[in-house]
């Protein structure tokens, strides 16, 4: 096994995000998948920023395509796994703004990841 495998951590999908991933565009999958990989490995994509509302560790990775905006929203702050939890086309019909809907399911769905996390990884 090489010495990368040893420091890869596991990506855990939490609710729709892998499948709602499956459904972006080609291009669009590259570079958040391109994301993830880098975290796995302990690193940071160019674009992925701080995710505010849920402390250190949350981050938000955003790709525009063909006038289009996705997001993939991911945790790095478990040691043993990264948990995505919601990737989704922005849809807020003002501004940059997250919609509420999106806001309150990363919430959801990163105290399901500290439930997993607890849960497999002590």
């Amino acid at each position: 096994m090489s010495k990368t495998a040893n420091l890869e951590r596991p990506v855990v999908w939490i609710g729709s995000s892998k499948r709602d991933l499956m459904s972006f565009p080609e291009a669009v999958m590259r570079e958040i998948g391109y994301a993830l990989s880098l975290a796995q490995l302990g690193g940071l994509h160019p674009g992925a920023k701080p995710w505010k509302g849920l402390g250190s560790g949350v981050f938000e990775v955003v790709e525009n395509y063909d006038a289009d905006t996705y997001r993939a929203v991911y945790t790095v702050r478990f040691k043993a796994a990264i948990y995505v939890l919601h990737v989704f086309q922005k849809k807020s019909p003002k501004g940059i703004k997250t919609a509420q809907r999106d806001i309150d399911l990363i919430e959801l769905r990163f105290k399901q990841a500290l439930r997993d996390h607890e849960e497999h990884y002590g």
